[in-house]
Formats: structure tokens, C-alpha cells, sequence
């Protein structure tokens, strides 16, 4: 049997009250994954460990079935393997968001949905500026980049800016965790701090006086002003999952996002880029349910990644945000069921959220997430559609972190 994961970033919210009280998932009109879920069983899972933040590096990461004390090294590092650059023994890698501060307060993660184009143009002139020997910024995805620190320290406590909306940044800066190893060969996760810090204040200088700034500061629009760093860590030592899972031979990852591919990559999945995947959504959701029916004919298992929910639940966007949800179904679970149901291998289809993101707190929050699985053959529970409410009741019931894994591939780990 094949396998593939269909996961829309935060997709999972909370009861909105202009809604009438339902959710975004009771409320929009998805009328596959409803389907699936009353053909196939349902259920909830705790995709965030205790202690972790609800990232979707730590979920994503769980939901494959990893264990996070044993392999979680932060985001930084996930992305440096996205975007091809080889970790050396001694770096850390932090993912450096190009962010938008006005009035003393972050107002977007993302600098005002920042393009992949114009953010490689900030981020190689803060690298000429501000890079050297020890620091390099390395262009990855729209706002999301990477920062390099060599000898750096991971010890640091760094604030995810897509947390603080319209919060002052400048309590949010870095600082070191108390009674932070001194690790040789590297810098006191002090000095890391104080370097990030002084890093964040100069590109600020920087970015107020660059052309593309300028321009927007001329049109009223936001501007992408500073850099904010967080989430660094070493490189990570992730066995694939085919050394894991014997019925998982080969397979691939479809993802807009550097950090989705990055952990795609350690775990032995071949990354697949699709033409117009932006992460946003205006993404090609038709490409990647392509991408992903021609990947499912040739391997195994495919994990398929939507950020465009996660993205809308950030900006509070309550409309956006259900089109979203309506796009996944329609235009991705639609045409891959239809498609892989007439095949006569058998495929199971998994389709769940990484963390609730709710339209109205604008943050990740640490919740279950509901999940539905179907396959040709499987008996079905007493859920009739696919929502947070509704898969209280699925046959599956509250699954913890690599149990959905296990229970997806209906196989116990090595």
C-alpha cells in the first residue's frame, strides 16, 4: 500500500463567533475531506511534545514519526538543508525572518509579504554589509532566510516574531537561557546573544536606507525593515524514514517552505518543486496535487505541505483563511482521491493540520489536532465530518506525536 499525508499548516482553529460559533473547518465547504472522514476513521493528535513550542518544525517533525528529545535542533537547521548549504561541525544556523517594526512594534513576520526576489536583494545587502567570517546571511524563501554564526552558541532564548504581533520588539530581544553550557570552541551563549542583538539593531540602519524600503515608505506601504533571528541550532542526526518504516521504500516531500524540505531531507525524502508554490494562497494547488499523484505512481509515501491557512491565520485574516481551507479540498484532496481511487493499488490518504493557528489570537497554540485516514478496505467509525468537534468522537481517539506515524503505516517502529 502507498501512502500519502495532505497537510494544511494551521489549519486547525478555534469557535469564532461570527461563525455562529463553529469552527473554520464546521463552517467551510469541504466536502471531500468530509467524505473521507466518514468512509475512512478519524481522531485527534498531540503533535508538540511537553516543552517544545508549537512550531511547525516540532510538529512536522513529530508527525513523521520522529522523537523531538532525540533530533530537534530548531528550524535554522532544517532550512540550511532546504536550501543546500552544508552545516559545518561548529556553525549555527537560525532562521532570520525579514520582518516589518512600526512604532516600536512588530506588525508582520513576514515584511509585508515580502517576495522571494526582493528578499534575496536585502538579504545579500546585509550580507555585503554586515557578513564576515563568522557571519553569513543566506538567501532562502520570501521573508524566511538564513543566518549562519560559526562557533555560535544554540543557547540562546530567541522569540518567534509571528507570535508577537503588534507587540513592542524590544523586551523580544535575544538573550541567553540561565546557566548556559560553555561548549568548547564555540562562544558563550552571552556573546551569541549580544551578537544577534547587535546584528538585528545595525540591519535595521541598513534596511531604513536601502531603495526598496524607500519606495515603499513612498507609497505608504510596509516596509521590510529588520531581521529577527530564532530558532537556531547544530545539524541534526535524522535517520531516514525508510530505515524506520520497512513498507516505505522511497518518497518525496512537495512544500513551498525551506523548513518543510529541510526536515524532508534528513528524513530520505526526495524534494519536489512545483512552479507557482508560494506558500501563500495564491499557491498552485493544482501543481502540487500534480506533483504529488505523478510522485505517488513512482514511490511510496508522499508528504504533501499547504502553508496558505498557517499564513491567513497569522495575519487574522478571517475570510482568507477559509477560502484556504476550501482551496485544500477542492483543489487538492478533490483530485487526488479521484485519481488514486481507480488505481488498482490500494493508497491510504491522511489529511490533518500541523497546530491549530486561530484566526483571531494569530499564533500557533498548543492544541490536539483532529486527523482523518482512508484506504480501499478500512472500517469505518461513526464520524461524519471532518472538523476539530467531530474527530473527538473518531475510532482512533487522542494519539500522541509518533503514534500517528505508527498508526498511518500500520507498523511498529524498528
Amino acid at each position: 500500500m502507498k501512502h500519502i499525508i495532505i497537510l494544511g499548516d494551521g489549519m486547525a482553529d478555534h469557535a469564532v463567533q461570527r461563525l455562529g460559533g463553529k469552527t473554520l473547518l464546521q463552517y467551510a465547504d469541504t466536502p471531500y475531506m468530509d467524505m473521507l472522514a466518514k468512509k475512512g476513521r478519524c481522531g485527534r493528535l498531540i503533535t508538540v511534545p511537553e516543552g517544545f513550542p508549537p512550531g511547525s518544525e516540532v510538529a512536522n517533525t513529530a508527525i513523521l514519526g520522529y522523537d523531538l528529545n532525540k533530533v530537534y535542533e530548531g528550524r535554522g537547521p532544517l532550512e540550511a538543508a532546504s536550501i543546500g548549504y552544508e552545516m559545518r561541525p561548529d556553525d549555527l544556523a537560525i532562521r532570520c525572518n525579514i520582518i516589518t517594526i512600526e512604532d516600536g512594534k512588530i506588525i508582520t513576520h513576514n515584511g509585508g509579504n515580502l517576495q522571494t526576489a526582493d528578499g534575496d536583494t536585502l538579504i545579500r545587502y546585509l550580507n555585503e554589509h554586515l557578513g564576515d567570517d563568522r557571519v553569513q546571511f543566506i538567501t532562502g524563501i520570501q521573508y524566511r532566510h538564513l543566518l549562519v554564526v560559526r562557533g555560535g552558541s544554540k543557547h540562546i532564548v530567541c522569540a518567534p516574531p509571528h507570535d508577537h504581533p503588534n507587540e513592542p520588539w524590544q523586551p523580544l530581544l535575544v538573550r541567553a537561557e540561565e546557566n548556559a553550557p560553555k561548549e568548547e570552541g564555540r562562544m558563550t551563549a552571552q556573546e551569541t546573544a549580544d551578537l544577534m542583538n547587535d546584528l538585528i539593531l545595525r540591519s535595521q540602519e541598513l534596511l531604513a536606507k536601502h531603495p526598496f524600503n524607500q519606495a515603499r515608505a513612498a507609497k505608504g506601504e510596509r516596509q521590510a525593515n529588520s531581521i529577527w533571528p530564532w530558532s537556531g541550532g547544530y545539524r541534526p542526526d535524522m535517520a531516514p524514514l525508510s530505515a524506520q518504516y520497512p513498507e516505505m521504500k522511497s518518497g518525496s516531500v512537495i512544500s513551498a517552505v525551506d523548513l518543510i524540505r529541510g526536515i524532508g531531507k534528513y528524513a530520505g525524502l526526495e524534494p519536489i518543486e512545483v512552479e507557482g508554490a508560494t506558500g501563500l494562497a495564491d499557491t498552485n494547488y493544482e501543481g502540487k496535487a500534480q506533483a504529488a499523484i505523478d510522485a505517488l505512481r513512482r514511490q511510496d509515501f508522499v508528504f504533501v505541505h499547504v502553508e496558505a491557512s498557517d499564513e491567513a491565520g497569522h495575519d487574522g485574516d478571517l475570510d482568507l483563511k477559509l477560502r484556504t481551507i476550501e482551496y485544500l479540498d477542492h483543489r487538492m484532496v478533490e483530485p487526488i482521491y479521484n485519481e488514486v481511487k481507480t488505481w488498482d493499488e490500494d493508497v491510504c490518504i491522511a489529511v490533518l493540520p500541523d497546530h491549530p493557528t486561530p484566526v483571531e489570537q494569530r499564533i500557533h497554540v498548543n492544541e490536539p489536532v483532529p486527523f482523518l485516514i482512508w484506504h480501499r478496505g478500512i472500517e469505518p467509525d461513526e464520524v461524519s465530518q471532518y472538523d476539530e468537534v467531530s474527530c473527538v468522537g473518531g475510532a482512533y481517539g487522542l494519539l500522541r506525536l509518533e503514534q500517528f506515524m505508527q498508526t498511518l503505516m500500520g507498523v511498529k517502529k524498528r
